[in-house]
């Protein structure tokens, strides 16, 4: 049964975490752009991402040390604290650029404490990974669909300070689920931090499918997913105007609600090849915007990116949590956003300055050929195209120390029975 009790509170508190995420983006671009200019957004914008990315690796050490549960809800509690002190300066003046900064620089490093555990609490929460997964993704796309409107309504009719307030508010109802899950705690014999990094690399590294698809992301992150918003943005609004370029992303969001649902109901037996060949279908929307197409053929290019996006997600991560030991899943997760998210920053930081040089269509032309080159090499490795799903996922706090390291079959896959762990022969979402 999936939706137990716990699984509820769970699924709300991803939800509403999810929805406050999207929310801050715009609360960001619009509150702090209309009193520091773009420069104040990306300076607030990246003192959250820098803190994020340095802290991520303890984020997954301390996890897998004190528990997921605690850190999360504790890093939740940092959040809504940060975001009401900022919908406080809002509603009684102009807060300063520093307070902006530090505020965000807060709410990156909690962000780097939660993030990890999303996977670990999963397998604790749910005897089906993969339906829970693609519950929460579905969730998770109307969140990021519903949230960015909210944002710019709030901050049309009322200003920024009701904009934070709520996102403190979303933040201290996900803290609240959280407090009230009822899950064992992981055996970990913890030694020292830089230990449990090294075993946590170790973990990373002696699985073949996981540190290939990461080392395509980073590949992805630089020529492929970092251009595509900036370039996107700019070229869509000169040719279709600003308003085109948000049917667009309206229509990313409803293609990951259907890729949500698509992954909900046809769970495949090969999940992350299955998830390369519909991540082939991810490069029609760069492909449409280089080509100038019309405003309909653009939204159906957007509706198929959100919709592979949404299915990859659900079996790189239900992949993940049921492939690698529950005492180091959290520090796997911190190596892995770490990758997955790592060279995101530099793609969106060269594409403007390579654009006005080559043009922004033949960049994102090359980000057409890296997708598809991309792609092509996940599924012609062997551990990645050959990794089953696990036949019997569900998890039990004391299977964690149990189970074995690395890629334990030709394809890497274990079958769990029992609580008890065989070799299967036969046999991961951003």
């Amino acid at each position: 049964m999936l939706w137990t009790a716990d699984f509820i509170r769970y699924f709300v508190a991803r939800s509403v975490s999810v929805f406050g995420d999207a929310m801050l983006t715009v609360a960001a671009a619009l509150a702090v752009g209309q009193v520091y200019g773009a420069t104040g957004v990306g300076v607030v914008l990246a003192s959250w991402m820098v803190p994020f990315l340095g802290f991520i690796l303890f984020g997954g050490v301390f996890a897998d040390r004190l528990g997921a549960r605690p850190l999360m809800l504790t890093a939740d509690v940092v959040r809504t604290v940060a975001q009401s002190v900022v919908a406080v300066a809002f509603f009684t003046g102009t807060p300063a650029l520093g307070l902006l900064v530090a505020c965000s620089a807060i709410s990156g490093t909690a962000a780097a404490m939660f993030q990890p555990g999303v996977n670990g609490i999963v397998p604790q929460v749910a005897t089906d990974p993969h339906r829970a997964n693609a519950a929460i993704r579905t969730a998770s796309a109307v969140a990021e669909l519903l949230g960015p409107a909210a944002a710019g309504v709030l901050f049309a009719f009322f200003g920024a300070g009701p904009v934070y307030a709520v996102d403190a508010a979303t933040f201290a109802i996900s803290a609240a689920c959280l407090m009230s899950l009822r899950i064992a705690k992981i055996k970990n014999t913890a030694t020292s931090p830089l230990r449990d990094l090294r075993d946590g690399w170790h973990e990373f590294r002696s699985r073949t499918w996981l540190w290939s698809v990461i080392g395509v992301w980073i590949v992805f992150g630089v020529f492929l997913f970092g251009p595509l918003i900036p370039l996107g943005a700019v070229l869509v609004s000169d040719e279709l105007g600003a308003p085109a370029y948000g049917w667009t992303q309206s229509a990313v969001g409803a293609g990951a609600i259907v890729g949500g649902l698509v992954a909900l109901r046809f769970p495949p037996r090969r999940p992350l090849a299955a998830g390369a060949v519909a991540m082939l279908g991810y490069v029609l929307l760069p492909l449409a915007i280089a080509l100038h197409v019309t405003l309909p053929i653009l939204l159906a290019a957007a509706v198929v990116n959100g919709c592979v996006w949404a299915f990859w997600s659900v079996q790189w991560q239900t992949s993940v949590q049921t492939q690698v030991p529950l005492s180091a899943l959290n520090r796997v997760t911190s190596y892995e956003v770490l990758g997955s998210d790592g060279s995101l920053p530099i793609g969106q930081a060269l594409a403007g300055p390579v654009a006005g040089v080559a043009g922004p269509e033949r960049v994102l032309g090359t980000s057409v050929v890296v997708g598809v080159l991309g792609c092509v090499t996940l599924l012609l490795i062997p551990a990645v195209r050959g990794l089953r799903r696990a036949e019997n996922p569900g998890y039990s706090p004391g299977d964690a120390a149990g189970i074995p390291s690395g890629d334990q079959s030709p394809a890497g896959g274990v079958r769990r029975d029992g609580g008890r762990v065989h070799p299967d022969p036969g046999g991961r979402d951003a």
